[in-house]
């Protein structure tokens, strides 16, 4: 499958746990249900370092999308896979470089376009589509995103810690490239997944969150298999790494602890 054709639901599902809500609840927000912190809560006795990878992945995201913004000149962001709003969205560290920056935010959960178009029904810069992240030809064809998003001019595409959702059925290598394909010269693709090096942990994980989620899983890979997502792209430094130690901002600043898993990935340029 090269394009997701499935219908999108509408309906808000407490009974089976989402990606999204799980990765909510380790943020510590709140909208998140029972079905979703027991699922969390389940995860962290087979991988206990979970929580705090979550948390270094969403710092991930706030420096790549300042860095983007103030060093790169990027002044329009594609967030796939975005789950449900949080402190300091990416729409909120790019207008603080430059108010003119412009977001649209991709998920095909109903809970994350609610609660993230009353978040920014206020900021005409900004929208939230529903709709699945393997479905280009649909999010870059949305009159939201086509209302935002000029695509003769570089964008970010964000694939923040989204990938494992996404089977090998549905080539998510081919995604990338489908996805870069579309985007003007100078565009950049941000991608980071969760990876191990220890075939156990691998199994234990997706097995546990295909099950936990219906099905709407996909896998956790090996570090050398998130490479292919990079084919045809300048990798920026400090190449692909651990997202922790991706440019932090200070020597003392928060790293990966643990190395059951990790978020694994970084930053590439269409030349």
């Amino acid at each position: 499958m090269s394009q997701a054709k499935e219908p999108l639901s509408t309906r808000i599902d407490v009974n089976v746990p989402t990606a999204a809500r799980m990765y909510d609840y380790y943020l510590g927000g709140k909208n998140n249900y029972a079905v979703d912190r027991e699922a969390a809560e389940e995860l962290l006795k087979v991988v206990p370092s979970t929580q705090a990878l979550a948390l270094n992945n969403r710092r991930f995201l706030r420096r790549v999308v300042r860095v983007l913004a103030q060093e790169y000149g990027i002044r329009q962001f594609i967030d796939h896979g975005s789950g449900l709003p949080t402190q300091d969205n990416v729409h909120q560290v790019a207008q603080r470089v430059d108010e003119e920056c412009r977001v649209v935010y991709v998920d095909n959960d109903p809970i994350v376009l609610a609660h993230g178009r009353a978040l920014l029904e206020e900021n005409e810069n900004t929208t939230v589509i529903q709709a699945d992240m393997r479905d280009t030809d649909g999010i870059f064809g949305h009159p939201d995103t086509l209302r935002l998003i000029d695509f003769d001019r570089p964008v970010a595409a964000l694939f923040n810690s989204v990938l494992h959702c996404i089977p090998d059925s549905s080539d998510p290598a081919g995604l990338m490239k489908r996805v870069a394909d579309r985007l003007a010269p100078g565009s950049l693709l941000v991608i980071c997944q969760l990876v191990s090096e220890d075939p156990e942990t691998r199994r234990a994980v997706t097995e546990f969150m295909d099950k936990s989620t219906g099905g709407k899983w996909g896998r956790v890979r090996e570090p050398q298999e998130v490479h292919r997502f990079f084919e045809g792209l300048e990798i920026l430094e400090p190449g692909l790494v651990e997202v922790s130690t991706w440019r932090p901002d200070s020597d003392i600043g928060p790293r990966q602890r643990t190395w059951e898993w990790q978020e694994y990935g970084g930053v590439g340029r269409k030349l």
